[in-house]
């Protein structure tokens, strides 16, 4: 059986070229502010090795509950948020996670500039696709532990891999939405209280 005992420790994690500025980080920030100021919520900037990033967050998150955290991770943050599920047993809620990293972004090994600020740059080395496949989970374990809000509108990752990936767990599949997720904010209940983080009532 999974833990319901009310989440007091959330972790974020943003995707590639992306920050803790995202637009759905900042919509989590503010709903978890408003709604539960008794909530530590962790939205780290990411290095760009996956080793350094996942070091980064397990020495984060060392001293956190692990009955008591989740982790939400979207695009390349819901493969490192998999991996974090994975090595602590919490709960997990997924936004168009990417399912095969290491495959994917070996076509971007070089300089990229960040989204929310051009004018930071930072260099995406070929030993870094190596970095994540040692972080590739072949398997999830206990699907249900997992949430997954998936766009058939995404134009980076394929819907079909993702659902697959997922089989088992809570899967909310959209059917236009895009990679971003723009109407992020219809499904931000939803998946707070899928980490234990449920709306107050009136």
């Amino acid at each position: 059986m999974i833990s319901r005992m009310a989440t007091t420790h959330l972790l974020y994690l943003h995707g590639f070229r992306s920050s803790p500025r995202s637009t759905k980080a900042q919509l989590v920030r503010q709903r978890v502010e408003t709604r539960h100021p008794g909530v530590t919520l962790w939205c780290p900037q990411l290095p760009a090795s996956p080793r350094e990033a996942m070091a980064l967050v397990l020495r984060g998150i060392a001293g956190w509950p692990r009955e008591r955290m989740a982790v939400i991770g979207s695009s390349l943050g819901g493969f490192y948020a998999t991996w974090v599920a994975e090595q602590t047993g919490c709960r997990a809620a997924l936004l168009n996670p990417a399912v095969e990293a290491a495959r994917d972004l070996a076509q971007y090994v070089g300089e990229h500039r960040s989204w929310h600020d051009p004018e930071e740059t930072f260099l995406f080395r070929p030993d870094y696709v190596e970095e994540l496949r040692a972080l590739h989970c072949p398997a999830i374990t206990r699907p249900q532990r997992y949430y997954a809000l998936i766009a058939k509108g995404d134009e980076v990752l394929d819907w079909r891999e993702m659902t697959g990936r997922y089989a088992g767990a809570h899967i909310h599949l959209l059917e236009g939405s895009d990679h971003a997720i723009s109407d992020f904010p219809d499904y931000l209940d939803e998946v707070l209280a899928f980490v234990g983080l449920a709306t107050p009532s009136a």
